[in-house]
């Protein structure tokens, strides 16, 4: 049995694209393996940077916030009593 020009025609771009499925595939696997690599190499880098995360700078700026306004409630205390004393 021969196969007519078209139905080799056909047979041509199915494997055409048969090919180019299995190499988007391949691409897109690749591109994730690379994101992933670089992800935990900038991730590593930052580690060893000892930086911070916003979560941690967040408190600290909290924490020092309340002891500013601690301090001026204090200040304010001390000179209502040296006044009182003066």
């Amino acid at each position: 049995m021969t196969e007519s020009p078209m139905q080799t025609r056909n047979k041509v771009f199915e494997d055409l694209s048969q090919l180019m499925t299995n190499a988007m595939g391949v691409a897109q696997g690749a591109k994730d393996e690379a994101e992933t690599a670089m992800k935990s190499m900038i991730d590593r880098w930052l580690a060893d940077r000892d930086f911070v995360t916003r979560e941690e700078f967040d408190a600290v700026r909290a924490m020092a916030q309340k002891a500013r306004e601690e301090n001026e409630t204090l200040k304010a205390r001390l000179d209502a009593l040296e006044k009182g004393q003066g």
